[in-house]
């Protein structure tokens, strides 16, 4: 994997770059459509690569290794093949999803035991095993197994935890080096900083993670309930220490204002469930603002979803049209919405990257973040 830093913005942190992988070339900064177990859900492959159209998708391995399972992935040739998808792909290592399985999961230092969300089986992942299954999974950047400690959580629990991701990920590292790529093309192995909400901890892991010397570097541990501006100071912390020269993810961000602050801060990549949760209840993100599709106000609202047109949902349907779909419970509008969302994510970061490149990417984002704090 290969970056290269194409422009910072003179007023902000922002970074317009390009990483290249053996499946394409990703322009950042970029958001990733999450495809939790193979698919992002409601949308067909066609659709996403046609319509909207991201460099890289992301997939779960804790999902992925429960369902369909690593033995019929290594059958299909990798996630690429079994979903059809040609681009890129990131895996996270199971680390958050495990975290969120609270009451049905034992953390020791060997690793994590926990009891699966679809049978109540027990399972075990390490760092080495996680490695493993990555390996087979097949993704083109995948991550190193962490511990994500919860919000609020103690100083003292946040520093052991904090120590723990960092003697996990120089076994991640360690057993990666006697694991041969499966599939003909590179795999890059991003470390993950921790720390909770406290700045020193923060400092102390992004340190440590920096002096490892990964092609590319994540945040952990953020937007799991703390408030923004926590959220925001934590990033600027690690984005002052993580290498300028490599790509730096925040994982699981955010609303679209948390990723134009953060890409501010100096991140290059993101992920959310949300563009596609809040679509199948019906809220759509615009640049003038939020609309919940399910109010009556709409009801008899024939303008197209959204004049901007960033797929063909947003001309083709008018919002009366999508309100009557909600109403009855049709799937297709869950559909609509979920493409409209994700495609609106994907301009934003573009948009983004043409005023970073443009040089005035600050007054852009400022009048941005206004706009899109309205509720329609």
């Amino acid at each position: 994997m290969k970056f290269d830093l194409v422009q910072k913005d003179p007023q902000t942190k922002a970074r317009a770059g390009f990483i290249t992988t053996d499946h394409g070339i990703i322009e950042t900064p970029i958001f990733m459509p999450v495809g939790t177990v193979a698919s992002v859900k409601g949308v067909h492959q066609r659709e996403l690569k046609d319509d909207i159209n991201p460099d890289i998708i992301l997939g779960n391995t804790y999902h992925l290794y429960l369902r369909p399972q690593t033995d019929i992935l290594e059958k299909a040739g990798g996630l690429h093949k079994f979903m059809n998808w040609d681009r890129n792909i990131l895996t996270d290592s199971g680390g958050y999803q495990v975290y969120s399985l609270s009451s049905n999961r034992k953390i020791k230092e060997e690793g994590v035991k926990f009891k699966s969300h679809i049978d109540g089986s027990y399972h075990f992942f390490s760092p080495e095993n996680v490695m493993e299954i990555q390996r087979t999974i097949g993704a083109d950047i995948i991550m190193a197994f962490d511990e994500c400690t919860p919000y609020p959580c103690d100083y003292h629990y946040a520093r052991r935890s904090m120590h723990m991701t960092h003697r996990w990920l120089d076994r991640c590292v360690k057993h990666l080096e006697n694991l041969p790529f499966k599939y003909g093309y590179e795999q890059t192995l991003f470390p993950i900083v921790q720390g909770s909400t406290y700045k020193d901890l923060r400092a102390q892991s992004a340190e440590y993670i920096a002096n490892v010397g990964a092609q590319g570097n994540a945040i952990g541990g953020l937007s799991v309930g703390e408030p923004a501006e926590e959220m925001y100071a934590m990033t600027e912390v690690v984005t002052a220490i993580l290498p300028e020269d490599k790509p730096r993810y925040l994982m699981g961000v955010g609303t679209p204002i948390n990723i134009l602050e953060n890409i501010a801060l100096g991140i290059d990549m993101f992920d959310c469930v949300m563009p596609t949760r809040n679509a199948r209840n019906g809220m759509l993100f615009t640049a003038n603002g939020t609309i919940n599709i399910k109010n009556k106000k709409w009801a008899d609202d024939f303008s197209p979803i959204d004049e901007m047109g960033h797929t063909f949902v947003d001309i083709e349907y008018t919002k009366a049209y999508l309100r009557h779909l909600f109403a009855a419970d049709e799937y297709l509008g869950k559909q609509i919405a979920t493409i409209h969302n994700l495609g609106f994510y994907m301009w934003l970061v573009r948009e983004a990257r043409k005023h970073i490149l443009a040089g005035d990417f600050r007054q852009w984002k400022e009048m941005m973040v206004k706009n899109m704090s309205q509720r329609l």
